[in-house]
């Protein structure tokens, strides 16, 4: 969990100090930095979903994790959340300044659905080593302080998501150390790729995505991962 804990304070020093910053930049500067950072953010989508090895999977992946989450109705929790959090941090003019649910969701999402957050989280859960999301959490800070500068504090709370997804990752390796494969890792990332991909055309307002309710997808991938290769092995 240490790479987790580094992680969560990156993101929270990164959005607290964007705060700040945003104050002083123009509306149009905090435009393009939510632009640019889309344009990054579909780039990655883009190289993390040509891992896969199997796109018919994938597909499989993201239209069933895509049902569920519409059916659980993910994206409409998660704003929830954000206005939740909102409402209990409105005591505190400061931690409100800014479009604060768009802010906490989109921060969310993109700290948590990457491909860095999966495996990152998975090698520290098999081996401890925690130098990928060490790598992430640099990364991430700097992202948060972008994001804050042009959304506010909201972008801070994705700490919480941070701490509990990507804490869950590293508890779930470790505990399933012995059923993990690489198959299930390439098309577990492959997915978030896409998640990725789905969220930058969102940031661009090319296209409003509910993305939140495609995050089941990545459950769905490694266990038809698994089922694929046991068929194979028949």
């Amino acid at each position: 969990m240490t790479g987790t804990l580094i992680n969560v304070a990156t993101v929270i020093l990164g959005g607290t100090l964007g705060t700040l910053l945003g104050e002083r930049l123009p509306p149009r500067i905090r435009r393009i930095v939510v632009q640019g950072i889309g344009l990054v953010v579909l780039a990655l989508g883009m190289d993390s979903a040509l891992e896969t090895n199997n796109f018919l999977l994938v597909l499989g992946s993201v239209l069933i994790g895509g049902i569920l989450g519409e059916w659980w109705q993910l994206e409409r929790r998660l704003d929830g959340a954000g206005k939740w959090l909102e409402a209990k941090a409105a005591r505190i003019p400061f931690l409100t300044r800014g479009e604060f649910v768009r802010g906490f969701v989109t921060a969310s999402l993109i700290f948590c659905a990457g491909p860095m957050t999966v495996l990152g989280s998975i090698q520290d859960g098999l081996s401890g080593d925690y130098t990928l999301l060490a790598i992430k959490s640099v990364l991430d800070g700097f992202s948060a302080l972008a994001f804050a500068a042009a959304m506010g504090m909201g972008v801070t709370f994705a700490a919480l998501a941070v701490l509990i997804i990507q804490g869950a990752l590293t508890l779930g390796a470790f505990l399933f150390e012995s059923i993990l494969t690489t198959p299930m890792i390439t098309e577990l990332t492959a997915v978030g790729g896409i998640i990725m991909l789905g969220l930058g055309l969102t940031m661009l307002e090319i296209k409003r995505i509910k993305v939140a309710n495609f995050l089941p997808a990545l459950i769905v991938a490694p266990l038809l991962a698994a089922l694929v290769e046991w068929l194979s092995l028949r």
